[in-house]
């Protein structure tokens, strides 16, 4: 049986009935990682050792009458910037290369605690800097679609492993765009929720502010069911809200018919490649063919949004990645003097982009640059969250592309920082207001998957999943699979 074509629901109904044990189950997805991931690259570690022994465990409680628990069994990996305790953790980089952390993310905690089994850890551009995978300071991942192009980022690990059955489901990071925009590429769900929902404790820290952690998954349901596992306020991390989560399963299957949808005219503008907007436009028009109002509204400050983005965000980098200077964390270079122990070690151990977000965020923070540059783009991302606030009392959703084009080759963007940036301009937005947002497939083009987005209000992640289902009922893109044997 190929398990990676059952979804949580069918998981667990199959254990229940006998069908199959969570050895079986673990046993094929290592088997299927040792086959294809030589080609595909999506993992940094492999913990095979342990998912056996875990699988073990877990079929000895249910032979003994246990209860079933929300994840029970399901084989899932986890994106190598979220800390995993007694597992390597390298965040894609040299610099922590043998990295074994002493503690536990809360998310990881509560995917364990709910019977999930990790696989073992994904890999990303270095410390979840980069649009395309390329980055990591292991080598790239590869889309499972098209082995020549890149499977998006910074969670392209995740994304890949999920969509060419390297396991049931995926925890990503999103910043700028790091679940969705690989999600979309590699043709899967990905789903970041209102910023609060899901503690960041345990997450290695990129821009605090913009962090998010969310799944990356086959089907809005299984989006939904990880969500509903990991969501919650966490004591270790004061950014979390006590927000209470409605019973997602249940609000799914009410109707969609009458809900509001609008339109941004901004995200089908310029640089939106012409096939890419068919195929959303269509993905939109099934929506209303359900019931929905479509409407077309407004951000004129989004635009704003990629060169606000890349201010705030690298001057928030360059005070996180203090921390990796050679005496806390991660490996170090002999030097004669501490200044010299600094330059040698991050000169030696930290990649080109990580250094660049460094240099751009200590600048903009410097004396003389700070009114010019970082208060400035403090007011415009304010101003950003405002006008999604007033669009949000017409709608009760947004639609848009994920990503101006479909996943590009390898290398062609390299040589243009600015050009790679430009892959988060429909995704950034919603980081910088909080918002929820869900990315979902919507065809293909020239073998390559299409993405579009729904955003949601604050909190209100049950609408754009009860609009990501009705979708993905009437049109099954996740019966479609990459070709990897």
């Amino acid at each position: 049986m190929d398990f990676s074509r059952l979804n949580i629901k069918d998981l667990l109904e199959g254990y229940v009935a006998r069908h199959f044990s969570v050895k079986e189950v673990v046993e094929w997805y290592l088997s299927r990682i040792k086959k294809t991931d030589d080609k595909v690259h999506s993992y940094l570690t492999v913990t095979a050792v342990e998912a056996i022994q875990r699988a073990e465990e877990l079929d000895y409680q249910l032979k003994s009458g246990a209860k079933l628990t929300p994840l029970f069994g399901v084989p899932v990996s986890i994106k190598d910037v979220i800390i995993t305790k007694g597992i390597k953790t390298t965040a894609a980089s040299k610099v922590l290369e043998d990295y074994l952390p002493p503690y536990q993310a809360t998310v990881v905690e509560k995917l364990v605690s709910a019977g999930a089994i990790i696989l073992g850890k994904t890999n990303c551009d270095e410390f979840a800097m980069g649009a395309s995978n390329e980055k990591s300071g292991f080598g790239p991942t590869r889309n499972p679609w098209n082995l020549d192009y890149v499977p998006g980022g910074s969670s392209g690990g995740s994304a890949a492993a999920v969509a060419s059955g390297q396991c049931a489901l995926s925890l990503g990071s999103d910043t700028a765009g790091s679940i969705r925009q690989p999600a979309a590429f590699c043709g899967i769900v990905g789903l970041k929720p209102t910023y609060g929902r899901v503690s960041r404790y345990g997450l290695i820290a990129m821009t605090s502010s913009l962090d998010h952690i969310g799944p990356m998954t086959r089907t809005v349901d299984d989006a939904a069911a990880v969500l509903q596992v990991i969501a919650g306020p966490d004591k270790h991390d004061a950014t979390s809200v006590n927000y209470p989560l409605s019973d997602l399963s249940s609000e799914m299957k009410k109707s969609i018919k009458g809900l509001r949808v609008g339109v941004p005219k901004e995200f089908f503008g310029d640089g939106l490649n012409k096939k890419v907007a068919q195929s959303v436009r269509q993905a939109i028009d099934v929506l209303t063919s359900l019931g929905v109002q479509v409407q077309s509204v407004s951000l004129p400050t989004v635009k704003y949004a990629v060169p606000t983005y890349y201010v705030l965000a690298p001057a928030e980098i360059s005070a996180n990645m203090a921390r990796f200077d050679g005496l806390r964390y991660g490996q170090s270079q002999v030097a004669d003097d501490l200044f010299s122990k600094y330059i040698k070690t991050r000169g030696d151990f930290l990649g080109a982009e990580v250094k660049r977000r460094i240099i751009l965020g200590t600048y903009v923070l410097s004396a003389g640059y700070y009114e010019a540059y970082y208060k400035q783009a403090v007011k415009v991302g304010q101003q950003i969250k405002k006008e999604f606030t007033q669009v949000f009392k017409e709608v009760d959703a947004l639609a848009a592309p994920t990503s101006p084009t479909t996943a590009f080759a390898f290398g062609s963007r390299n040589q243009d920082p600015l050009a790679m940036y430009l892959e988060d301009v429909y995704t950034v937005p919603a980081n910088i207001a909080g918002l929820p947002a869900i990315s979902l497939p919507c065809g293909l083009i020239d073998g390559l998957p299409v993405g579009w987005q729904l955003i949601g209000r604050h909190w209100q992640e049950s609408i754009i999943l009860s609009l990501a289902k009705a979708y993905e009922q009437a049109v099954p893109w996740q019966a479609n699979f990459p070709k990897l044997d």
